[in-house]
This record gives C-alpha cells, structure tokens and sequence, in this order.
C-alpha cells in the first residue's frame, strides 16, 4: 500500500476518537470534521509545484514561492461536504466542485445525480473529499468522473478507510494517492466500515 498515507499525527488520533464516540453531538462533529479535514490536506498536499517569485519585504528583497497548480476541491455529496470548510481555510483560492452520489443500499454500488463540472478542466490537481472509504465504489466512480474530465493529478482525502474500500481504489486507480486519518478493520454485512463512526452524514447533519 505503497500509496496510501494514514496519519500519524496525534492531534488527528485525538480528534478522530472523539468523533467515534456515539455521545458526540452533531454540532461538535462537524467541528472535528473541519478540523480533521484540514490536517490531513496539508499532509496531502505537501507535494504541490511552487515556483519562485521575489517578494519585498520590510527590510530587504528576497526570494519566495509561489503555487504554480491550481487547486480544485471536490467533495461528495452529501457527507464529503464538511470537510470543504477546513480545507478552505488554508487554499482560500481552491475552486469547489460537487459530485453527488449515494450508494444503494441494494447494491451497494454508487448511482450518480448530481455533476455540474464544465467541459474543460479550471484546474490541475483535485482533492477527492469523502469522510468514509467505505466499498470504495463512490471514490472509484468520482475518480472515473474527474479523469475523463481531464485533470492530470487526482488525490483521495478522507476521514476513515476500510482495506476492502482502499484495495478498490487501488485496483481502479493504482495512481491516486489516499490520505486517511485512520484504517479500520473491515466492513460489516451492510457496508459499514468498523469500528468505524456510523453515518458520517447523518451524524454532520442531525439526520440519524
């Protein structure tokens, strides 16, 4: 799993457990979503392009740098929507793109109902925002969406991952990198990781 990152940061380990704790309320995960959010996308994106461009400073001139790629998050719908908020914060520039997708409980395959990217691409690299590598079927799908729009660097951020979710992405994209705050242990009969934290969605949203 040479391409898959889990966090070893203990503000993260911290913050994680407190969202698995079934007393946590909904206003409060939300807060540990952002924040979780944000330390893992500066972990993700600790590889992006700079260039050097020269700054005036109070005392002197000097040389500093600049992002050369443009950045685009892309959270799905609806529970990869908390996750934007943190990230923003630290790429206040980063376009913010929606796919909608919601697994049938069926199936447990992704149906897609909602996608309004333009023809060509605005950026160059696209973070994939998903609390839950589930199946992986819904990263696996929103992968195949952004590829065949065109954009050249793709990566997954998300809050937990199973191995039957990360082993999925990695058989359909061996070339996207995947940063979790944690791997669990597997999934159960009805798709869900464990120990996991439930519903991700439900438990942003109120809605459980």
């Amino acid at each position: 799993m040479s391409n898959v990152f889990a966090s070893a940061h203990p503000l993260v380990a911290h913050k994680l457990s407190r969202m698995r704790s079934i007393d946590t309320s909904p206003k409060k995960f939300r807060e540990l979503v952002r924040e979780i959010a944000a330390l893992l996308a500066y972990e993700a994106t600790s590889d992006l392009v700079v260039v050097p461009t020269e700054i005036e400073t109070p005392l002197t001139t000097t040389t500093g740098s600049e992002l050369q790629e443009k950045i685009g998050l892309v959270p799905i719908l609806r529970a990869g929507l908390g996750m934007v908020e943190g990230i923003w914060e630290l790429m206040p520039t980063a376009e913010v793109w929606h796919i909608g997708l919601y697994r049938d409980e069926q199936t447990l395959r992704p149906v897609e109902y909602y996608n309004k990217l333009p023809l060509e691409p605005t950026v160059s690299v696209c973070l994939i925002l998903d609390p839950m590598l589930a199946t992986g079927g819904s990263a696996v799908a929103t992968a195949d969406i952004l590829k065949r729009w065109g954009v050249k660097k793709v990566k997954f951020v998300g809050l937990i991952g199973s191995p039957e979710g990360i082993q999925a992405m990695q058989q359909a994209h061996p070339d996207i990198p995947i940063h979790l705050a944690a791997i669990d242990d597997h999934l159960n009969e009805v798709g869900y990781i464990v120990p996991g934290l439930g519903d991700a969605g439900d438990r942003q949203f109120g809605t459980a």
